[in-house]
């Protein structure tokens, strides 16, 4: 038994489709643009990158703080009426 086929066309050809314009070498020119909101998050994040790369300038502050708050003899009346009125001043 012999089977043919019902139409001309083969079926496993592909579709040929139009070509590709070329493209003149004028026209070779890309452009981009960045909208505001990328531009503004760019910003952002190499100033967030900035300041993570930034040396640590206030451990030495830090560590010299520690050591005055853990020595009795620097809190004292005149430190605690200073410190309550700073507190103070910024709250009001």
């Amino acid at each position: 038994m012999t089977i043919d086929r019902l139409n001309p066309l083969d079926p496993i050809q592909p579709k040929r489709t139009n070509p590709t314009p070329r493209v003149s070498k004028d026209d070779r020119r890309d452009s981009v643009s960045l909208s505001s909101e990328a531009i503004e998050k760019a910003e952002m994040y190499n100033a967030i990158e900035l300041a993570k790369s930034a040396p640590d300038e206030r451990s030495a502050r830090i560590a010299e703080l520690k050591a005055k708050i853990n020595d009795p003899d620097y809190i004292n009346d005149t430190v605690l009426a200073a410190t309550a009125d700073r507190i103070l001043d910024q709250l009001l």
